[in-house]
């Protein structure tokens, strides 16, 4: 998690995602956003994030992000 967190801290300085539960939902993460963290997810975790897991429950939190990384390592 502590990994998923650093990558967020650089794509936005400005967010504090320690707190933040509603990332897609408020438009705190844009679509750029999204498709940035996407790319730095899977050269760090060696992962492939597909578009059917690119639904808001997946990026609104931290928690939620390093779930689904979890998910697709054990795969």
């Amino acid at each position: 998690m502590n990994e998923v967190l650093e990558i967020l801290e650089d794509l936005r300085p400005d967010v504090d995602f320690k707190e933040e539960k509603a990332l897609v939902s408020d438009g705190i993460l844009d679509s750029i956003d999204i498709i940035s963290l996407v790319q730095e997810l899977d050269e760090e975790f060696d992962i492939t994030i597909k578009p059917a897991d690119l639904i808001p429950e997946n990026f609104n939190s931290v928690e939620a992000i390093s779930k689904l990384v979890e998910k697709l390592m054990e795969d």
